[in-house]
């Protein structure tokens, strides 16, 4: 899931003179309403959101949060220009927002772990990264964080994209391994391969993030909000964080809670919804909630600039800060 919010940046055109003030509005005895993009639609994967609602965590912040859903709100642009001050993002699209020059700086990591994994049925014997060598891999396109997780785990071992044969198959990895169209996919840990296995499909799984450790799904903020208003950044990402721990603490509170907030989750597969939701928690998790490594920004860079999707390192330390981390 999330596969919106990871599509990289690559046509990104900002004009930075079209800068406006952030959606908030903030008077004596009101909350400060934000409207926050998400990248998709809603999930269970967003249960530390919804719990910090429902637990009165924002509230407690004084802010008012305003879900937005649409595919076609670009969050990493709103936030560059200032019009809005937060947006849910995947670590790559960071980098390549500042390659660009866009004052935007990751404040809070929600995923430990990136997300990506490599899912083949069983009896194609693929054991490790190596045995990918000379096989067809089916993925969304040559964008996002699909794409990126792919290239890392290859290059991790010894591989390169022109070692594999790729071929862009739309968001329907399921539907075309049940179909028996694909034996190899590209996609999320928390996704494809608990919707196969709910299916009776064996597979196996290669997670990238058994390789090696990049930057993944975050809290976004402009610089102009850092600057301006940093009371409103700690207040949110304290909130959000209070969610968070509530979620891997209270799993089940967190999965009641997020029914109100998801259309016709009822009719899910509410053993399928859990295990997503458990599988989420695993990467979430940390001593230290929404701390972000340096070393997965250094591997995050080395793997795009290996892409050459950024031209040349860049100050890492303008990209993301552990500044609102309790």
């Amino acid at each position: 899931m999330l596969k919106k919010l990871v599509l990289l940046m690559l046509g990104l055109a900002i004009s930075l003179s079209a800068c406006g003030s952030p959606q908030v509005t903030n008077e004596a005895g009101t909350l400060t309403t934000i409207r926050l993009p998400m990248g998709y639609i809603p999930n269970i994967q967003y249960a530390p959101f919804y719990a910090a609602i429902e637990k009165g965590y924002f509230k407690d912040a004084g802010i008012e949060i305003e879900f937005d859903y649409s595919f076609e709100t670009d969050g990493v642009k709103l936030v560059g220009v200032g019009e809005l001050p937060f947006a849910v993002v995947s670590g790559e699209q960071v980098l390549l927002a500042r390659a660009q020059d866009v004052p935007v700086t990751y404040v809070a990591a929600w995923y430990q772990q990136f997300p990506i994994s490599v899912i083949s049925k069983s009896d194609a014997n693929i054991s490790k990264a190596e045995d990918l060598k000379g096989k067809t891999i089916g993925l969304p396109g040559l964008f996002g964080a699909n794409y990126i997780g792919l290239r890392a785990l290859l290059f991790s071992a010894g591989l390169s994209e022109a070692d594999v044969t790729l071929e862009e198959i739309g968001f329907n990895q399921v539907e075309l391994v049940v179909a028996d169209k694909q034996n190899i996919i590209v996609g999320y840990a928390a996704n494809e391969p608990i919707q196969l296995q709910a299916q009776g499909i064996d597979v196996t799984e290669l997670r990238v993030a058994d390789a090696v450790q990049l930057a993944a799904n975050g809290i976004l903020a402009s610089e102009k909000v850092i600057a301006e208003n940093p009371e409103l950044v700690k207040g949110f990402v304290g909130a959000f964080l209070k969610g968070l721990q509530y979620t891997i603490e209270n799993p089940d509170d967190a999965f009641a809670m997020s029914a109100a907030y998801i259309p016709n989750f009822a009719d899910q597969d509410q053993a399928v919804q859990k295990e997503i939701l458990t599988t989420s928690i695993e990467m979430w998790n940390a001593d230290r909630l929404g701390y972000s490594d340096p070393q997965a920004w250094e591997n995050m860079q080395n793997i795009l600039l290996e892409m050459k999707l950024i031209p040349e390192k860049m100050d890492l330390s303008k990209a993301f800060t552990n500044e609102f981390v309790p």
